[in-house]
Parts: C-alpha cells; structure tokens; sequence
C-alpha cells in the first residue's frame, strides 16, 4: 500500500525538484565609495542616475529595455542634444519616469523607490548629495551601487566599469572595455612621456557665457586635470581652487601658449560657443573667434601661433574621455601625436561600443 496520497506525492516531488536547482548565483561587488553590495542576479529593472552613456557602452544590447527611470535633468537639461539624439534612436527613454536631479534639489527618494528598481545606479556626487536619504533605499530593500568616472583617474574608470559590468551580467564585455580604455591611456601615457618634459602653458575657459563675459576655468580636477596629466602648465593652477573666472589682467599677463575653449550644446545661450551632438562647424568657429576680440587677446601667443581650439565640455569624465585626453596631448605634444586622429577616433568608440553614432562637432581648431 501506497502511504503517500497524491498530494503528498506531488508536494515531495516538488519539494525533490526545488532542491535540486541551483540557487541564484549572488553577485557582490565593492563599489565606488567602498561599499560591499550584494545582488542576487543581474539587474533587469535600474534606476540610472548618471554615467548614461556608460550604461549603454557597458551593457550592450537591450541596456535602454533594463531602465526603470532615470535622474533625466543631468541628461535632458545638461546635454539636450545628447538627450535629443538617444530619445531619437530609442523613443522609449523619454517616457521613462523622471526621479529629479540631486544638483537641483528635486531629487525623490520617495518617487525612486515608486518605481520599484531592483538597482539604483549613481554617481559619487549623487550619492554624496543625497547623505542619509540613502537609508530609505536600504529600508525598502533596493540596492544601491556607486560609480565614479568624475574621479578622473585610471584607477576609477576601471573600477566603475567593471562594477557596472558586474550587477549588468556582462562582465566580459566590461573587461574589453576596461582593457581598451587603459590601453589607449597607456599609449597616451607613453607617448608624452616620451616627448619629454614641456613648458607650453595652457588657459581654459567654459566658453557658456562668450566674450563679453569671463566664464569659469578650473585650478584643478575636469580640463585642469586632463592638462597636469599631459604635462601642460595650466595658468589658474594656484590662483584658482577648483573652479571660477580668472581676472582679465592676469590672463593677460600670464601670455598662455594655448586656449582651450570648453564647449556644449547649451540652450538660451545667444553668444555661447556650441560644441557637441549637432553642433555646427562655422557656428562654433565665429564664436571661438569672438573671443579673440577681447581686449588684449589678439596679442596673446595663442592667438598669433593659431593655437586657440574647441573641445566638447561633455566629453569629460565618461569612457570615452580617451580621445579628449588625446587631443589635448596632440596640441600639447604634436610630433609625439601626429599619427594620432582624436576625432576619427572618437568615431570608431562609437562605432565599436554605442547604439548611435556621434554627429556634431567635439573637437576642433580655430580657422582665422
């Protein structure tokens, strides 16, 4: 006689069956403020709220389909046609809820946990932003998980992607990444250390506001530090903490070699130089020249030897920064780098690693 009825009997094979699968394979990751984060399996549903473009590099097809909404203003609002081109080629990432921006203050803890993610993704300075607001997330059970390409080191962009890689379940694909990304900065590296030392000295301005107006420089970290890397010898180091407008008089005074005008795809911006996605050429290069109608310019080395260029504010602090570091190297360093395309490189990331194709202007030299 049977002693099992048949319920029992399928309640232990079920039972049987459970057992024998594996259990999910856990993924733990130390993060970008050293937190040690433990998710079950790849994330599928994310809130993004920063490093856009490096989401989509690291998780490859299908990465839009894996948001559950984003922080849109750093995106939208800071690179609307960055933000413009994307929403084109993925119609979807426009409809995505909308959790607010930490550098506004809008940002909703409340309308993030709303969505249900199964990861939060942020920058450092996000995280930073938020403080003891992260607390809810740890309440409502969601993982967060912190990136950091801002810190503009080597060391950091590997990290943040193979993190990435990690909790998206490419790992492989994040390992060419980061292997790529430290092979092309080597190459730079060796490069400049080869060239030998420099005095070439270097003034750069966020070109946001035009010439009748001074726009900030950087003393350290963003263009300040691209330039201390390359062996260039930024005018505002120790005048300037981290960022704001130097006096004309000692711009002038200071004779800088090179001027490097930082430029984007500011909107309302009428005198502004417009550098980036759909940027035009002979726009962005009547206002760089705008420029050197400040009084006392003309007459700066830079302007006579020609050495006044544009480069993309955006193209800083991302996996894509290679060929940012590259054209500033070339100026900097033009026979160790007169092999070196920056541009047509820039091109083939793209080609090689993003779902759409860089058209604009990022890179460029003054035409007088």
């Amino acid at each position: 006689m049977n002693i099992f009825s048949h319920g029992t009997r399928a309640a232990l094979v079920t039972g049987l069956m459970l057992a024998a699968l594996p259990a999910a394979a856990q993924i733990t990751v130390t993060d970008l403020r050293g937190r040690e984060v433990t998710i079950t399996e790849p994330a599928q549903h994310v809130l993004l709220g920063f490093y856009y473009e490096d989401f989509l590099a690291v998780t490859g097809a299908g990465a839009v389909d894996r948001i559950a909404a984003l922080s849109r203003g750093p995106w939208a609002d800071w690179r609307p046609e960055q933000w413009a081109a994307y929403t084109a080629a993925f119609p979807s990432l426009a409809q995505l809820p909308d959790v607010g921006d930490t550098e506004a203050s809008t940002f909703s803890v409340e309308a993030a946990i709303a969505v249900q993610p199964d990861l939060v993704l942020l920058a450092g300075w996000q995280y930073d932003s938020l403080g003891q607001s992260i607390q809810q997330f740890d309440a409502a059970g969601i993982p967060v998980v912190v990136l950091d390409y801002n810190a503009q080191t080597l060391e950091a962009h590997l990290a943040s992607t193979r993190v990435l890689g990690a909790v998206m379940g490419q790992t492989e694909r994040a390992e060419e990444l980061a292997a790529f990304y430290e092979e092309m900065m080597a190459d730079t590296r060796a490069r400049v250390e080869a060239a030998g030392p420099i005095d070439t000295t270097v003034y750069v301005e966020l070109a946001q506001k035009g010439p009748d107006e001074i726009g900030n420089t950087y003393g350290r970290g963003m263009w300040a530090g691209v330039i201390e890397q390359l062996g260039g010898h930024n005018i505002a180091a120790g005048q300037i903490e981290n960022w704001g407008p130097l006096s004309p008089e000692y711009t002038l005074a200071a004779q800088p070699d090179v001027i490097l005008l930082a430029g984007s795809e500011w909107r309302n911006r009428p005198a502004a130089v417009l550098l980036g996605w759909g940027a035009d050429p002979s726009l962005a290069n009547e206002r760089m020249a705008a420029y050197l109608t400040r009084p006392g310019w003309e007459t700066l080395p830079a302007a006579q030897e020609g050495q006044v260029y544009g480069i993309y504010h955006g193209g800083a602090r991302t996996l894509s920064d290679f060929a940012y570091f590259r054209f500033v190297a070339k100026i900097l360093h033009p026979e160790a780098f007169a092999d070196v395309d920056p541009a047509a490189e820039l091109t083939a990331y793209y080609a090689r690693w993003m779902p759409v194709q860089p058209q604009g202007l990022f890179v460029t030299q003054l035409q007088q």
